[in-house]
């Protein structure tokens, strides 16, 4: 079996070819106007760099004045989504994804996640767009036992999920390519934490209106750019996760939208979709920002044994602290969830 080392050495040159050429080529040109509303009243929310994966780049959030609406500017380029994603899901991130998508505090966020739906009836086949290695369809047949769950998703981890039968149908490809083929055939479409991530929100919105049948639901939950919390983290919020959120859009903006598309309003939250995780996440970004790197495939070569050493005791010397953090993260859950401090909303709609 090929070590960690060994695949991040044999990644190393492709890495180091690509960003040879410039970081430009990542990035498209940027806009004067807001995607969402189209105005030109434009500020600078923040500028920070790629906390998770430490890849190289410098990334611009934008505010817009007149709808709240907060976006990448510049935008990534197709390549730039190549280049950004690569081995965070899948390849060398698959297996720390993976831990954390098994993780007791991930299971619970399902959990709540599936619960959502009892309100409004036992579907007969449910869409988990952007459902990666299908985790969230896997706790969510406990809940619904005779639901079929079909996953969708760009990368491999749809297949995986097929593959272990956490879902019963996987499709791998944009959910704005595959939605006509899929016109009327679901009960409920669910996007958690997917629609930040897309090119163009309301294109997203339009294929899940395609896929659901007439009196269907959509569940989408989304970070929240108003959240308290965005304010007093500033560019260390973990929901910014920077270059992968492209879009950050307000709950008004959002039911707005969905309106428009000939979805009815049913249900909104802002309580259950917190995760608590604030603290320790935003703890988490200094330390990646401060400490020597591990070894990455995209930094020019292995890092020396006296810098693995110092970050290895700088980790183990943080370790109480972010122990704390998370104590401090789940013991306010509670009130956090009751104030702007919460961190993501929810909302149900049906299609009419």
């Amino acid at each position: 079996m090929t070590s960690r080392s060994e695949q991040v050495a044999a990644h190393r040159p492709h890495y180091q070819d690509e960003l040879a050429r410039g970081l430009a080529q990542f990035f498209e040109p940027p806009r004067s106007t807001c995607p969402w509303c189209t105005s030109p009243r434009l500020r600078e929310r923040l500028r920070t760099t790629n906390h998770p994966q430490r890849k190289p780049g410098s990334f611009v959030l934008d505010t817009c004045h007149n709808c709240g609406h907060v976006f990448q500017n510049p935008r990534l380029s197709p390549e730039g989504l190549d280049f950004y994603y690569r081995d965070c899901y899948d390849g060398l991130g698959e297996a720390t994804m993976a831990r954390m998508a098994s993780s007791p505090l991930a299971v619970k966020l399902y959990r709540t996640r599936a619960r959502a739906m009892l309100p409004f009836g036992r579907p007969g086949r449910w869409l988990d767009v952007g459902t990666g290695h299908g985790h969230f369809c896997a706790e969510a047949r406990r809940l619904y036992p005779s639901t079929e769950f079909h996953g969708l998703d760009w990368g491999e981890g749809v297949e995986i999920a097929a593959r272990t039968g956490r879902v019963a149908r996987a499709y791998r490809g944009s959910f704005t390519g595959l939605a006509g083929q899929l016109a009327g055939h679901y009960d409920v479409v669910s996007m958690y934490h997917y629609l930040e991530h897309t090119l163009a929100p309301r294109r997203e919105l339009t294929a899940a209106r395609t896929v659901l049948r007439p009196g269907g639901h959509l569940l989408v939950e989304v970070p929240d750019p108003q959240s308290a919390a965005a304010r007093l983290l500033g560019r260390w919020w973990g929901p910014w996760l920077q270059p992968q959120h492209l879009h950050l859009i307000p709950l008004d903006n959002l039911r707005s939208a969905l309106t428009e598309q000939g979805f009815t309003i049913v249900a909104t939250d802002r309580k259950e979709p917190h995760i608590p995780t604030d603290l320790t996440s935003a703890a988490v970004n200094v330390l990646n920002s401060v400490l020597p790197g591990e070894d990455l495939p995209w930094l020019p070569k292995k890092p020396s044994p006296l810098g693995r050493g110092i970050r290895a005791l700088s980790l183990l010397a943080a370790a109480p602290a972010l122990l704390v953090l998370i104590a401090l993260d789940l013991l306010l859950a509670p009130l956090t969830r009751r104030t702007r401090l919460s961190n993501a909303y929810r909302v149900v709609a049906r299609r009419d």
